[in-house]
Protein backbone atom coordinates (compact mmCIF):
# COMPACT_ATOMS: atom_id res chain seq x y z
CA UNK A 1 0.00 0.00 0.00
CA UNK A 2 0.98 3.35 -0.72
CA UNK A 3 0.44 7.02 0.21
CA UNK A 4 -2.04 7.04 -3.09
CA UNK A 5 -4.29 4.29 -1.17
CA UNK A 6 -8.05 4.89 -2.82
CA UNK A 7 -10.85 3.56 -0.82
CA UNK A 8 -10.97 0.56 -3.73
CA UNK A 9 -7.99 -0.89 -2.43
CA UNK A 10 -9.10 -0.40 1.66
CA UNK A 11 -12.38 -2.00 0.15
CA UNK A 12 -10.14 -5.04 -1.75
CA UNK A 13 -7.65 -5.48 0.87
CA UNK A 14 -7.46 -9.08 1.87
CA UNK A 15 -6.71 -8.71 5.86
CA UNK A 16 -6.55 -12.48 5.60
CA UNK A 17 -2.98 -12.56 3.57
CA UNK A 18 -1.71 -10.52 6.38
CA UNK A 19 -2.74 -12.94 9.28
CA UNK A 20 -1.41 -16.02 7.10
CA UNK A 21 2.06 -13.76 6.97
CA UNK A 22 1.54 -13.64 10.83
CA UNK A 23 1.13 -17.04 10.88
CA UNK A 24 4.29 -18.09 8.92
CA UNK A 25 6.29 -15.37 11.38
CA UNK A 26 4.59 -17.35 14.15
CA UNK A 27 5.95 -20.73 13.47
CA UNK A 28 9.41 -19.18 12.67
CA UNK A 29 9.15 -17.82 16.17
CA UNK A 30 8.00 -20.87 17.40
CA UNK A 31 11.26 -23.50 16.14
CA UNK A 32 13.62 -20.61 17.18
CA UNK A 33 12.31 -20.70 20.68
CA UNK A 34 12.11 -24.61 20.28
CA UNK A 35 15.67 -24.53 19.11
CA UNK A 36 16.88 -22.43 22.54
CA UNK A 37 15.23 -24.83 24.78
CA UNK A 38 17.24 -27.64 23.01
CA UNK A 39 20.06 -26.04 23.83
CA UNK A 40 19.85 -25.11 26.97
CA UNK A 41 17.97 -28.06 28.33
CA UNK A 42 19.77 -30.87 26.63
CA UNK A 43 22.90 -30.31 24.72
CA UNK A 44 24.34 -27.42 27.52
CA UNK A 45 23.56 -29.21 30.21
CA UNK A 46 24.52 -32.73 29.01
CA UNK A 47 28.19 -30.97 27.97
CA UNK A 48 28.06 -29.18 31.22
CA UNK A 49 27.50 -32.54 33.66
CA UNK A 50 30.28 -34.72 31.43
CA UNK A 51 32.95 -33.02 29.91
CA UNK A 52 35.59 -30.03 31.24
CA UNK A 53 38.25 -28.89 30.36
CA UNK A 54 39.25 -26.10 28.02
CA UNK A 55 37.21 -27.94 25.08
CA UNK A 56 33.90 -28.49 27.03
CA UNK A 57 34.45 -24.59 27.61
CA UNK A 58 34.75 -23.25 24.69
CA UNK A 59 31.80 -25.22 23.50
CA UNK A 60 29.54 -24.06 26.11
CA UNK A 61 30.36 -20.76 25.16
CA UNK A 62 29.53 -21.37 21.29
CA UNK A 63 26.49 -23.32 22.71
CA UNK A 64 25.26 -20.00 24.59
CA UNK A 65 26.29 -17.75 21.83
CA UNK A 66 23.87 -19.76 19.51
CA UNK A 67 21.08 -19.93 22.51
CA UNK A 68 21.43 -15.70 22.31
CA UNK A 69 21.17 -16.24 18.58
CA UNK A 70 17.92 -18.47 18.60
CA UNK A 71 16.23 -16.16 21.34
CA UNK A 72 16.85 -13.12 19.10
CA UNK A 73 15.20 -14.65 16.47
CA UNK A 74 12.76 -15.76 18.57
CA UNK A 75 11.67 -12.38 19.61
CA UNK A 76 12.08 -10.29 16.71
CA UNK A 77 9.62 -13.15 14.68
CA UNK A 78 7.12 -12.81 17.41
CA UNK A 79 7.23 -8.98 17.01
CA UNK A 80 6.92 -9.30 13.30
CA UNK A 81 3.85 -11.83 14.31
CA UNK A 82 2.50 -9.25 16.62
CA UNK A 83 2.91 -6.54 14.22
CA UNK A 84 1.38 -8.10 10.78
CA UNK A 85 -1.68 -9.41 13.21
CA UNK A 86 -2.18 -5.85 14.28
CA UNK A 87 -1.85 -4.07 11.09
CA UNK A 88 -4.74 -6.17 9.95
CA UNK A 89 -6.42 -5.81 13.00
CA UNK A 90 -6.58 -1.93 12.91
CA UNK A 91 -6.95 -2.39 8.61
CA UNK A 92 -10.06 -4.37 8.79
CA UNK A 93 -11.65 -1.88 11.26
CA UNK A 94 -11.21 0.55 8.40
CA UNK A 95 -12.74 -1.58 6.01
CA UNK A 96 -15.92 -2.41 8.34
CA UNK A 97 -15.94 1.73 8.54
CA UNK A 98 -15.71 1.96 4.76
CA UNK A 99 -17.77 -1.15 3.88
CA UNK A 100 -20.84 0.85 5.75
CA UNK A 101 -20.86 3.79 4.39
CA UNK A 102 -20.61 2.07 0.83
CA UNK A 103 -23.60 0.00 1.82
CA UNK A 104 -25.71 3.34 2.66
CA UNK A 105 -25.07 4.82 -0.33
CA UNK A 106 -26.01 1.35 -2.28
CA UNK A 107 -29.11 1.36 -0.13
CA UNK A 108 -29.98 5.37 -1.25
CA UNK A 109 -28.78 4.49 -4.78
CA UNK A 110 -26.18 7.19 -4.48
CA UNK A 111 -22.70 6.85 -7.00
CA UNK A 112 -19.37 6.64 -5.24
CA UNK A 113 -16.73 7.64 -7.32
CA UNK A 114 -13.31 6.48 -7.65
CA UNK A 115 -12.05 9.45 -5.73
CA UNK A 116 -14.04 9.40 -2.58
CA UNK A 117 -17.00 11.71 -3.97
CA UNK A 118 -20.53 10.61 -3.80
CA UNK A 119 -23.23 11.60 -6.05
CA UNK A 120 -26.75 11.71 -5.29
CA UNK A 121 -29.97 12.08 -7.50
CA UNK A 122 -32.98 14.75 -7.78
CA UNK A 123 -35.12 14.78 -5.11
CA UNK A 124 -37.55 16.85 -3.02
CA UNK A 125 -39.75 19.37 -5.20
CA UNK A 126 -39.24 23.55 -5.61
CA UNK A 127 -40.72 25.92 -3.84
CA UNK A 128 -41.55 27.89 -6.51
CA UNK A 129 -42.15 25.58 -9.63
CA UNK A 130 -42.56 22.16 -7.22
CA UNK A 131 -40.25 20.27 -9.87
CA UNK A 132 -37.79 17.75 -8.23
CA UNK A 133 -34.13 19.73 -6.95
CA UNK A 134 -31.34 18.58 -8.95
CA UNK A 135 -29.15 16.42 -7.86
CA UNK A 136 -25.44 16.84 -7.06
CA UNK A 137 -22.04 15.54 -5.81
CA UNK A 138 -20.25 15.75 -2.28
CA UNK A 139 -16.88 15.58 -1.51
CA UNK A 140 -15.07 14.14 1.72
CA UNK A 141 -13.74 17.20 3.55
CA UNK A 142 -11.67 15.27 6.09
CA UNK A 143 -13.91 16.28 8.58
CA UNK A 144 -16.37 13.28 9.29
CA UNK A 145 -19.76 14.64 10.66
CA UNK A 146 -19.51 18.10 10.50
CA UNK A 147 -22.27 19.72 8.51
CA UNK A 148 -22.58 23.24 7.40
CA UNK A 149 -25.10 25.68 9.53
CA UNK A 150 -28.49 25.04 8.89
CA UNK A 151 -29.29 28.20 7.16
CA UNK A 152 -26.62 27.09 4.48
CA UNK A 153 -27.90 23.15 3.45
CA UNK A 154 -28.81 22.30 0.11
CA UNK A 155 -32.47 22.10 -0.25
CA UNK A 156 -31.60 18.70 -1.86
CA UNK A 157 -32.80 16.46 1.21
CA UNK A 158 -30.34 13.87 0.02
CA UNK A 159 -27.22 15.97 0.07
CA UNK A 160 -26.55 16.00 3.70
CA UNK A 161 -26.75 12.34 3.67
CA UNK A 162 -24.15 12.06 0.77
CA UNK A 163 -22.01 14.44 2.32
CA UNK A 164 -21.48 12.47 5.76
CA UNK A 165 -21.11 9.27 3.55
CA UNK A 166 -17.93 10.75 1.48
CA UNK A 167 -16.72 12.09 5.26
CA UNK A 168 -16.55 8.50 6.64
CA UNK A 169 -15.20 7.41 3.24
CA UNK A 170 -12.64 10.07 3.20
CA UNK A 171 -11.94 9.56 7.21
CA UNK A 172 -11.67 5.13 6.66
CA UNK A 173 -8.97 6.43 3.67
CA UNK A 174 -7.32 8.64 5.48
CA UNK A 175 -7.05 6.78 8.87
CA UNK A 176 -5.57 3.48 6.71
CA UNK A 177 -3.14 5.69 5.51
CA UNK A 178 -1.64 6.85 8.76
CA UNK A 179 -1.59 3.26 9.58
CA UNK A 180 0.11 2.09 6.75
CA UNK A 181 2.58 4.26 6.87
CA UNK A 182 3.17 3.86 10.72
CA UNK A 183 3.14 0.16 10.11
CA UNK A 184 5.47 0.43 7.04
CA UNK A 185 8.48 2.63 9.55
CA UNK A 186 7.55 -0.40 12.36
CA UNK A 187 8.12 -2.98 10.07
CA UNK A 188 11.52 -2.17 8.18
CA UNK A 189 12.68 -1.86 11.31
CA UNK A 190 12.34 -4.78 12.21
CA UNK A 191 15.41 -6.55 10.24
CA UNK A 192 18.44 -7.98 12.23
CA UNK A 193 22.41 -7.10 11.04
CA UNK A 194 24.04 -9.42 8.55
CA UNK A 195 26.15 -11.85 10.62
CA UNK A 196 26.04 -15.17 12.72
CA UNK A 197 26.74 -13.43 16.15
CA UNK A 198 24.14 -11.16 18.13
CA UNK A 199 25.70 -8.86 19.76
CA UNK A 200 24.64 -6.16 22.71
CA UNK A 201 23.90 -3.46 20.24
CA UNK A 202 21.70 -5.64 18.66
CA UNK A 203 19.48 -6.70 21.36
CA UNK A 204 19.90 -2.57 22.21
CA UNK A 205 17.90 -2.24 18.70
CA UNK A 206 15.96 -5.13 20.11
CA UNK A 207 14.33 -3.00 22.88
CA UNK A 208 13.51 0.12 20.69
CA UNK A 209 11.92 -2.71 17.93
CA UNK A 210 9.72 -4.23 20.89
CA UNK A 211 8.56 -0.62 22.03
CA UNK A 212 7.64 0.17 18.61
CA UNK A 213 5.04 -2.81 18.32
CA UNK A 214 3.92 -2.36 21.79
CA UNK A 215 2.80 1.20 21.23
CA UNK A 216 1.24 0.41 17.76
CA UNK A 217 -0.61 -2.96 18.95
CA UNK A 218 -1.84 -1.05 22.09
CA UNK A 219 -5.82 -1.23 20.44
CA UNK A 220 -5.14 -5.04 19.82
CA UNK A 221 -3.31 -6.26 22.93
CA UNK A 222 -2.61 -4.45 25.57
CA UNK A 223 -6.00 -2.78 26.61
CA UNK A 224 -6.97 -7.03 27.31
CA UNK A 225 -4.11 -7.37 29.84
CA UNK A 226 -6.37 -7.49 33.05
CA UNK A 227 -3.75 -5.48 35.11
CA UNK A 228 -7.03 -4.46 37.76
CA UNK A 229 -7.72 -8.03 38.08
CA UNK A 230 -7.26 -10.54 40.91
CA UNK A 231 -4.50 -12.93 40.72
CA UNK A 232 -7.45 -15.77 40.27
CA UNK A 233 -8.71 -13.93 37.50
CA UNK A 234 -5.68 -13.29 36.09
CA UNK A 235 -5.02 -17.02 35.87
CA UNK A 236 -8.60 -17.59 34.41
CA UNK A 237 -7.81 -14.73 31.41
CA UNK A 238 -4.52 -16.71 30.51
CA UNK A 239 -6.15 -20.25 30.67
CA UNK A 240 -9.00 -18.97 28.49
CA UNK A 241 -6.27 -17.84 25.82
CA UNK A 242 -5.45 -19.46 22.50
CA UNK A 243 -2.25 -21.19 22.14
CA UNK A 244 -1.60 -17.82 19.43
CA UNK A 245 -2.39 -15.38 21.37
CA UNK A 246 -0.31 -16.62 24.35
CA UNK A 247 2.61 -16.35 21.75
CA UNK A 248 1.76 -12.98 21.33
CA UNK A 249 1.29 -11.83 24.44
CA UNK A 250 5.06 -12.86 25.50
CA UNK A 251 6.35 -11.68 22.20
CA UNK A 252 5.03 -7.86 22.61
CA UNK A 253 4.45 -7.95 26.47
CA UNK A 254 7.24 -9.84 27.99
CA UNK A 255 7.70 -7.43 30.46
CA UNK A 256 4.37 -7.04 31.86
CA UNK A 257 3.50 -10.93 31.30
CA UNK A 258 6.41 -12.08 33.13
CA UNK A 259 5.06 -9.60 35.84
CA UNK A 260 1.78 -10.41 36.37
CA UNK A 261 0.76 -11.93 39.78
CA UNK A 262 -1.56 -14.77 38.91
CA UNK A 263 0.52 -15.86 35.63
CA UNK A 264 1.83 -19.72 36.23
CA UNK A 265 5.75 -19.65 37.15
CA UNK A 266 6.89 -21.74 33.93
CA UNK A 267 4.96 -18.54 31.46
CA UNK A 268 6.75 -15.61 33.54
CA UNK A 269 9.58 -17.70 34.02
CA UNK A 270 9.68 -17.77 29.51
CA UNK A 271 8.51 -13.80 29.61
CA UNK A 272 11.16 -12.58 32.23
CA UNK A 273 13.82 -14.32 30.15
CA UNK A 274 13.25 -12.82 26.98
CA UNK A 275 12.68 -9.57 28.86
CA UNK A 276 16.05 -10.00 30.94
CA UNK A 277 17.49 -9.51 27.18
CA UNK A 278 15.79 -6.51 26.33
CA UNK A 279 16.77 -5.00 29.52
CA UNK A 280 20.06 -5.66 28.69
CA UNK A 281 19.66 -4.19 25.56
CA UNK A 282 17.58 -0.73 26.78
CA UNK A 283 20.06 -0.32 29.69
CA UNK A 284 23.49 -1.13 27.37
CA UNK A 285 22.13 2.04 25.17
CA UNK A 286 22.54 4.25 28.67
CA UNK A 287 25.30 5.83 29.92
CA UNK A 288 24.87 6.82 34.27
CA UNK A 289 25.44 4.50 37.14
CA UNK A 290 21.96 3.54 37.75
CA UNK A 291 21.80 1.73 34.40
CA UNK A 292 25.57 0.75 35.03
CA UNK A 293 24.83 -0.65 38.16
CA UNK A 294 21.66 -2.39 37.28
CA UNK A 295 23.55 -3.80 33.93
CA UNK A 296 26.21 -5.61 36.47
CA UNK A 297 22.87 -7.03 38.23
CA UNK A 298 21.15 -8.40 34.98
CA UNK A 299 24.28 -10.35 33.82
CA UNK A 300 24.93 -11.78 36.71
CA UNK A 301 21.41 -13.20 36.77
CA UNK A 302 21.68 -13.60 33.33
CA UNK A 303 24.62 -15.80 33.71
CA UNK A 304 23.23 -17.77 36.84
CA UNK A 305 20.01 -18.68 34.56
CA UNK A 306 22.58 -20.58 32.20
CA UNK A 307 24.33 -22.73 35.09
CA UNK A 308 23.43 -26.44 35.47
CA UNK A 309 23.07 -25.67 39.00
CA UNK A 310 20.03 -27.61 41.00
CA UNK A 311 16.93 -26.73 42.57
CA UNK A 312 16.54 -25.35 38.73
CA UNK A 313 16.00 -21.10 38.55
CA UNK A 314 12.70 -19.46 37.14
CA UNK A 315 12.78 -16.20 36.63
CA UNK A 316 9.25 -14.68 38.35
CA UNK A 317 10.22 -10.91 37.99
CA UNK A 318 12.21 -8.48 36.38
CA UNK A 319 12.49 -4.66 35.73
CA UNK A 320 14.12 -1.50 35.74
CA UNK A 321 11.96 0.44 37.96
CA UNK A 322 13.25 2.27 41.47
CA UNK A 323 15.71 0.62 42.47
CA UNK A 324 15.00 -2.57 40.37
CA UNK A 325 13.10 -5.23 40.34
CA UNK A 326 13.77 -8.98 40.49
CA UNK A 327 11.63 -12.22 41.36
CA UNK A 328 13.51 -15.56 41.59
CA UNK A 329 12.93 -19.28 42.96
CA UNK A 330 14.96 -21.87 43.21
CA UNK A 331 12.62 -24.94 42.11
CA UNK A 332 9.45 -24.66 40.53
CA UNK A 333 6.75 -22.60 43.39
CA UNK A 334 3.54 -23.77 41.55
CA UNK A 335 4.64 -27.16 41.44
CA UNK A 336 6.38 -27.74 45.16
CA UNK A 337 4.27 -28.39 48.08
CA UNK A 338 6.50 -25.87 50.88
CA UNK A 339 7.15 -22.24 49.10
CA UNK A 340 9.32 -19.61 51.02
CA UNK A 341 9.34 -16.45 49.83
CA UNK A 342 12.32 -13.80 51.51
CA UNK A 343 12.16 -10.21 51.48
CA UNK A 344 15.44 -8.51 51.85
CA UNK A 345 15.47 -5.19 53.00
CA UNK A 346 18.15 -2.33 53.88
CA UNK A 347 20.52 -1.45 50.94
CA UNK A 348 19.33 -4.11 48.59
CA UNK A 349 18.91 -2.84 45.00
CA UNK A 350 18.64 -4.59 41.75
CA UNK A 351 22.78 -4.74 41.65
CA UNK A 352 25.78 -7.57 41.38
CA UNK A 353 25.90 -8.04 45.17
CA UNK A 354 22.42 -8.67 44.98
CA UNK A 355 22.44 -11.06 42.37
CA UNK A 356 25.46 -12.56 44.08
CA UNK A 357 24.42 -12.60 47.41
CA UNK A 358 20.44 -12.48 47.93
CA UNK A 359 20.29 -14.47 45.35
CA UNK A 360 22.24 -17.36 47.15
CA UNK A 361 20.49 -17.07 50.81
CA UNK A 362 17.50 -18.24 48.44
CA UNK A 363 19.36 -20.84 46.93
CA UNK A 364 20.35 -22.01 50.52
CA UNK A 365 17.18 -22.24 51.80
CA UNK A 366 16.10 -23.99 49.31
CA UNK A 367 18.56 -26.18 49.24
CA UNK A 368 18.21 -26.36 52.89
CA UNK A 369 14.34 -27.15 52.69
CA UNK A 370 14.22 -29.58 49.92
CA UNK A 371 16.69 -31.81 52.02
CA UNK A 372 13.73 -32.07 54.84
CA UNK A 373 11.11 -32.39 51.61
CA UNK A 374 12.14 -32.52 48.32
CA UNK A 375 8.97 -30.67 47.02
CA UNK A 376 10.00 -27.73 48.20
CA UNK A 377 10.75 -24.49 46.59
CA UNK A 378 12.56 -20.80 47.88
CA UNK A 379 12.06 -17.26 46.38
CA UNK A 380 13.88 -13.70 46.63
CA UNK A 381 11.72 -11.39 46.15
CA UNK A 382 13.00 -7.64 44.92
CA UNK A 383 9.75 -6.40 44.56
CA UNK A 384 9.73 -2.96 45.95
CA UNK A 385 12.46 -0.16 46.58
CA UNK A 386 13.96 -1.36 49.99
CA UNK A 387 15.87 1.78 51.49
CA UNK A 388 19.03 3.15 50.38
CA UNK A 389 21.96 4.35 52.53
CA UNK A 390 23.95 6.57 52.06
CA UNK A 391 21.34 8.21 50.33
CA UNK A 392 21.44 11.48 50.80
CA UNK A 393 18.01 12.99 52.64
CA UNK A 394 16.37 9.51 50.84
CA UNK A 395 18.66 7.76 53.48
CA UNK A 396 16.02 8.65 56.03
CA UNK A 397 13.05 6.65 54.03
CA UNK A 398 14.76 3.26 56.45
CA UNK A 399 14.09 5.36 59.45
CA UNK A 400 10.44 5.55 58.21
CA UNK A 401 7.36 3.29 57.20
CA UNK A 402 6.37 4.26 53.73
CA UNK A 403 8.74 1.92 51.37
CA UNK A 404 7.18 -1.02 53.65
CA UNK A 405 3.80 -0.31 53.44
CA UNK A 406 4.24 -0.39 49.69
CA UNK A 407 6.18 -3.40 49.87
CA UNK A 408 3.83 -5.08 52.18
CA UNK A 409 1.10 -4.21 49.02
CA UNK A 410 3.16 -5.45 46.69
CA UNK A 411 4.01 -8.76 48.59
CA UNK A 412 0.76 -9.75 49.46
CA UNK A 413 -0.33 -8.88 45.52
CA UNK A 414 2.45 -11.69 44.69
CA UNK A 415 2.23 -14.02 47.96
CA UNK A 416 -2.03 -14.28 46.09
CA UNK A 417 -0.39 -14.84 42.85
CA UNK A 418 1.27 -17.90 44.54
CA UNK A 419 -1.50 -19.20 45.99
CA UNK A 420 -3.42 -18.87 42.68
CA UNK A 421 -1.04 -21.21 40.50
CA UNK A 422 0.37 -23.31 43.10
CA UNK A 423 -0.90 -26.99 41.67
CA UNK A 424 -1.59 -28.57 45.63
CA UNK A 425 -4.71 -28.72 47.44
CA UNK A 426 -3.19 -27.32 50.89
CA UNK A 427 0.25 -25.43 49.76
CA UNK A 428 2.15 -24.66 53.22
CA UNK A 429 3.73 -21.15 52.24
CA UNK A 430 6.34 -19.26 54.70
CA UNK A 431 7.25 -15.78 54.96
CA UNK A 432 10.23 -14.56 55.52
CA UNK A 433 11.60 -10.51 56.23
CA UNK A 434 15.32 -9.77 57.01
CA UNK A 435 16.71 -6.48 58.02
CA UNK A 436 14.10 -3.96 57.04
CA UNK A 437 12.52 -6.32 54.86
CA UNK A 438 10.67 -7.42 57.95
CA UNK A 439 9.43 -4.37 58.41
CA UNK A 440 7.86 -5.13 55.22
CA UNK A 441 6.55 -8.54 55.88
CA UNK A 442 4.57 -7.07 59.26
CA UNK A 443 3.44 -4.31 56.85
CA UNK A 444 2.03 -6.91 54.40
CA UNK A 445 0.43 -8.82 57.13
CA UNK A 446 -1.95 -5.37 58.42
CA UNK A 447 -2.88 -4.83 54.78
CA UNK A 448 -6.94 -7.07 54.11
CA UNK A 449 -6.99 -10.46 55.64
CA UNK A 450 -3.29 -10.67 56.10
CA UNK A 451 -0.36 -12.29 53.75
CA UNK A 452 -2.53 -14.29 51.39
CA UNK A 453 -1.77 -18.55 51.78
CA UNK A 454 1.01 -17.63 54.38
CA UNK A 455 1.17 -19.99 57.39
CA UNK A 456 4.24 -18.98 59.20
CA UNK A 457 6.44 -16.24 59.32
CA UNK A 458 10.11 -16.10 59.72
CA UNK A 459 11.97 -12.72 61.24
CA UNK A 460 15.54 -11.85 61.29
CA UNK A 461 17.85 -9.44 62.08
CA UNK A 462 14.91 -7.33 62.66
CA UNK A 463 14.76 -3.70 63.86
CA UNK A 464 10.71 -4.29 64.84
CA UNK A 465 7.90 -5.27 62.44
CA UNK A 466 5.90 -2.63 63.35
CA UNK A 467 3.29 -4.51 65.50
CA UNK A 468 3.89 -5.31 69.50
CA UNK A 469 2.76 -8.65 70.02
CA UNK A 470 3.46 -12.33 67.39
CA UNK A 471 -0.27 -12.50 67.86
CA UNK A 472 -0.88 -9.58 65.49
CA UNK A 473 1.00 -10.91 62.68
CA UNK A 474 -2.31 -13.20 61.81
CA UNK A 475 -0.82 -16.81 61.11
CA UNK A 476 -0.72 -17.47 65.05
CA UNK A 477 2.04 -16.49 67.95
CA UNK A 478 3.47 -19.98 67.80
CA UNK A 479 3.70 -19.87 63.91
CA UNK A 480 5.93 -16.60 64.37
CA UNK A 481 9.72 -17.35 64.32
CA UNK A 482 12.20 -14.89 65.37
CA UNK A 483 16.29 -15.07 64.97
CA UNK A 484 18.28 -12.51 66.43
CA UNK A 485 21.92 -12.81 66.53
CA UNK A 486 23.62 -11.38 69.85
CA UNK A 487 26.37 -9.28 67.91
CA UNK A 488 23.68 -8.08 64.98
CA UNK A 489 23.29 -4.57 66.18
CA UNK A 490 20.14 -4.06 64.09
CA UNK A 491 18.38 -6.33 66.43
CA UNK A 492 19.24 -4.07 69.07
CA UNK A 493 18.48 -0.26 67.52
CA UNK A 494 16.95 1.92 70.43
CA UNK A 495 12.95 3.07 69.49
CA UNK A 496 11.88 6.18 67.94
CA UNK A 497 11.14 7.45 71.59
CA UNK A 498 14.26 6.27 73.66
CA UNK A 499 16.45 8.18 70.84
CA UNK A 500 14.64 11.46 71.15
CA UNK A 501 14.84 10.85 74.85
CA UNK A 502 18.47 9.93 75.23
CA UNK A 503 19.33 12.76 72.62
CA UNK A 504 18.04 15.45 74.50
CA UNK A 505 19.34 14.16 77.89
CA UNK A 506 22.68 14.26 76.22
CA UNK A 507 22.60 17.36 75.36
CA UNK A 508 21.34 18.12 78.85
CA UNK A 509 23.28 16.24 81.07
CA UNK A 510 25.77 13.94 79.34
CA UNK A 511 25.78 10.14 78.81
CA UNK A 512 24.54 9.09 82.82
CA UNK A 513 21.55 11.74 81.96
CA UNK A 514 21.14 9.83 78.58
CA UNK A 515 21.11 6.52 80.10
CA UNK A 516 18.62 7.49 82.81
CA UNK A 517 15.89 9.00 80.23
CA UNK A 518 16.25 5.90 78.07
CA UNK A 519 15.32 3.36 80.90
CA UNK A 520 12.33 5.80 81.31
CA UNK A 521 10.80 5.15 78.23
CA UNK A 522 11.90 1.99 77.89
CA UNK A 523 12.07 0.26 81.19
CA UNK A 524 11.71 -3.10 79.86
CA UNK A 525 14.58 -2.85 77.20
CA UNK A 526 12.39 -4.47 74.86
CA UNK A 527 11.49 -1.42 72.63
CA UNK A 528 13.16 -1.39 69.20
CA UNK A 529 12.60 1.18 66.49
CA UNK A 530 9.90 -0.37 64.73
CA UNK A 531 8.04 -1.82 67.79
CA UNK A 532 8.89 -4.63 70.40
CA UNK A 533 12.06 -6.49 70.12
CA UNK A 534 10.66 -9.67 68.01
CA UNK A 535 13.33 -11.64 70.01
CA UNK A 536 11.65 -10.71 73.63
CA UNK A 537 8.95 -12.27 75.68
CA UNK A 538 6.83 -9.62 75.66
CA UNK A 539 6.26 -9.72 71.77
CA UNK A 540 5.39 -13.60 72.26
CA UNK A 541 7.22 -15.54 68.82
CA UNK A 542 9.23 -19.01 68.87
CA UNK A 543 13.12 -17.93 68.84
CA UNK A 544 15.06 -20.12 67.32
CA UNK A 545 18.81 -20.47 68.38
CA UNK A 546 21.46 -18.65 65.52
CA UNK A 547 25.21 -18.20 66.41
CA UNK A 548 26.45 -14.64 67.68
CA UNK A 549 27.89 -13.45 64.87
CA UNK A 550 31.35 -11.24 65.14
CA UNK A 551 31.64 -8.47 67.27
CA UNK A 552 30.60 -4.47 66.17
CA UNK A 553 34.31 -3.88 66.94
CA UNK A 554 37.28 -6.14 67.19
CA UNK A 555 40.94 -6.18 66.81
CA UNK A 556 39.76 -7.18 62.92
CA UNK A 557 38.32 -2.93 62.48
CA UNK A 558 34.50 -2.66 62.47
CA UNK A 559 32.24 -5.24 60.95
CA UNK A 560 28.37 -6.18 60.79
CA UNK A 561 28.65 -9.39 59.60
CA UNK A 562 26.58 -10.63 62.38
CA UNK A 563 23.85 -9.11 60.54
CA UNK A 564 24.43 -10.99 57.24
CA UNK A 565 24.48 -14.44 57.94
CA UNK A 566 21.86 -16.59 58.93
CA UNK A 567 21.12 -17.80 55.89
CA UNK A 568 24.43 -19.23 55.26
CA UNK A 569 25.25 -22.78 56.53
CA UNK A 570 28.65 -22.26 56.63
CA UNK A 571 28.54 -19.24 58.47
CA UNK A 572 25.70 -19.76 60.89
CA UNK A 573 24.71 -23.55 60.26
CA UNK A 574 22.45 -23.89 63.21
CA UNK A 575 19.86 -21.12 61.95
CA UNK A 576 20.17 -21.60 57.75
CA UNK A 577 18.78 -25.27 59.16
CA UNK A 578 16.37 -23.31 61.30
CA UNK A 579 14.96 -21.47 58.75
CA UNK A 580 14.52 -24.24 56.11
CA UNK A 581 12.51 -26.72 58.97
CA UNK A 582 10.54 -23.81 59.63
CA UNK A 583 10.01 -22.94 55.12
CA UNK A 584 9.56 -27.24 55.08
CA UNK A 585 6.79 -27.43 58.14
CA UNK A 586 8.68 -29.60 60.54
CA UNK A 587 9.44 -26.84 62.85
CA UNK A 588 8.44 -28.56 65.70
CA UNK A 589 12.37 -30.59 65.28
CA UNK A 590 13.54 -26.85 66.46
CA UNK A 591 14.66 -26.65 69.75
CA UNK A 592 13.73 -23.05 70.50
CA UNK A 593 16.06 -20.68 72.60
CA UNK A 594 15.31 -18.51 75.41
CA UNK A 595 13.90 -14.80 74.77
CA UNK A 596 16.39 -11.87 75.47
Amino acid sequence: MTSTLTWAQLRDLKCAELEGAADGWGRASNRADAGRDTIDKRLMNGLLGTQQGEAADAAVARLRQLSRNFQYVYTECGLLRAALNSLAHEMRAQQRALQGALADADALKFTVHPDGSVTYPEAGEGLIDGKPLPGGTASGRGLPGLLPPSGLVAPNPHAAKAQEIADRVEKAVRTAKEIDWRYTRILRELKAEEGLKVPDATWTDAATDAAAVRGAARGYLKDAIPHDASPAERKAWWAGLTQEQREEYLAVYPDQIGNLDGIPALVRDAANRDNLQLLIGKLGARDDERAETQLAGLREIERQLHDDRKPPMFLLGIGDEGNGRAIVSYGNPDAARNVSAYVPGLNTSLDEEFAKGDLKRARDTAIGTIDHDASSAAIVWLGYDAPQSPDGLRSLAVMGDDRAERGGLAFNGFMAGLVATNDNENPHLTAIGHSYGSRTVGAATQHGDGIPGVDDIVLVGSPGVGVNHAEDLGVGKNHVFVGAAENDVVTKLPSKQEAVVGTVGLIAGGPTVANVAGDLVDAGDDDLWFGKDPASREFGARRFPVGDGPRLVSGNGISIDAHSQYFDPQRDAVSAKSIALVAAGRSHKIKMEEYR
